[in-house]
C-alpha cells in the first residue's frame, strides 16, 4: 500500500514540474514587465503592468483573464474596461 502511494506521489509530482510549472513560469514571464501601449478608450500611450502572478496561475487552468495591477493613465482612468489586455499587446515581444 506505501508502495501505491509513493507511485501516485510521485507521478503527481512529476506533472507539477514538468507540465504545470513550465507553464506558469512562461507566462509569468511574458507578463512580468512593463509593457507600453496605445490606450484603446483614449488613444494616448500609456504604460501598463500587469498582474503576472495571477496571469501564470489562470493559465494552468487554460484561462487568460489578464488583469492590469498599475497604468500610467491611473487615477484618472481607473475603473477602466481594461481593453488594452484584450486586444492580444502582449503576445508581441
Amino acid at each position: 500500500m506505501d508502495c501505491l502511494f509513493f507511485l501516485i506521489a510521485g507521478v503527481v509530482i512529476l506533472g507539477l514540474y514538468f507540465v504545470i510549472a513550465p507553464v506558469v513560469v512562461n507566462t509569468y514571464r511574458r507578463y512580468r514587465r512593463r509593457k507600453t501601449l496605445i490606450c484603446p478608450e483614449t488613444d494616448q500611450i500609456a504604460e501598463v503592468d500587469i498582474k503576472a502572478i495571477q496571469a501564470g496561475v489562470m493559465s494552468v487552468l487554460g484561462k487568460h483573464p489578464v488583469r492590469v495591477k498599475w497604468c500610467s493613465l491611473w487615477p484618472r482612468k481607473k475603473g477602466c474596461a481594461e481593453e488594452c489586455v484584450k486586444e492580444n499587446w502582449w503576445s508581441r515581444k
